[in-house]
């Protein structure tokens, strides 16, 4: 599943704290895509996650906004 959120903290290893739109915060790392593309990110980007339904605490940034 597609959700949006605002990066809160920038981790080790491109690791990332995402707050979702409902006040949830994930642990999102970047998409092969965004590495290739050398695409930067800091605190308080929007960005787009992908998503499992059976782990909801684990994402992956695929868009930044």
């Amino acid at each position: 599943m597609e959700l949006e959120g605002v990066i809160t903290a920038v981790l080790a290893g491109t690791m990332f704290r995402v707050k979702l739109k409902n006040e949830h915060e994930v642990l999102a790392h970047i998409s092969g895509k965004m590495r290739k593309k050398f695409i930067r990110l800091v605190i308080g980007d929007g960005v787009k996650l992908e998503m499992s339904p059976y782990d909801m605490d684990k994402a992956r940034i695929v868009y930044r906004l």
